[in-house]
């Protein structure tokens, strides 16, 4: 089995996260404010939320991703995630996604938990492109990604079919290269 690195940030842990953590992402993702953008529906039940755990886990095993759980230091609850998906290692190149309960919107978390993950792929996965793909109206995800260094290259017309619908969704990039504002490189 391979690894789940830990990444530690100022004020957070992002960790592997397990079966147990379940009730506490049931918290946020069971909330229409936070998965309107995600492409799914309100989770109903916390036995649910083991569908998402256990992707988790097949995706760092399949080596297409990796999801960190996001926990303040001061507590073990998970109130968020931020990771990999959809990568490619072949072309050096990756997915981003992240969501956080929205009891900690607006506080700094989900960038802090975002700059770590993209140092983090840079550093220690060779990544050398880290894509977001993210909905026209979800705008402080766009904010977010735009204000540690993402670039928009472009609209990807009706690109995903999701709840019954079909989405357009903007592309951003962010390269190694690329002039960043992560506090690391500073």
């Amino acid at each position: 089995m391979i690894e789940h690195p830990m990444i530690e940030t100022d004020r957070l842990i992002l960790r592997k996260v397990t079966l147990d953590d379940a009730k506490d992402m049931f918290d946020y993702l069971s909330d229409s404010e936070v998965v309107k953008h995600m492409g799914i529906a309100p989770y109903q039940t916390v036995e649910a939320v083991h569908e998402e755990v256990e992707w988790y886990h097949s995706i760092l095993k399949e080596q297409t991703g990796i999801r960190w759980g996001i926990t303040l230091k001061n507590s073990d609850k998970v109130i968020g995630s931020c990771g990999f998906l959809n990568r490619n290692g072949k072309h050096f190149r990756t997915e981003v996604g992240f969501e956080l309960n929205k009891e900690y919107w607006g506080k700094g978390v989900a960038r802090e938990a975002l700059e770590a993950v993209v140092t983090f792929g840079f550093k220690h996965m060779k990544l050398e492109r880290i894509e977001a793909l993210i909905e026209p109206g979800n705008i402080s995800s766009q904010n977010l990604v735009e204000k540690i260094g993402f670039v928009k290259e472009g609209l990807l017309r009706h690109y995903e079919y999701t709840c019954g619908k079909f989405d357009d969704l903007f592309i951003y990039s962010f390269l190694k290269g690329d002039k960043t504002n992560r506090k690391s490189e500073h």
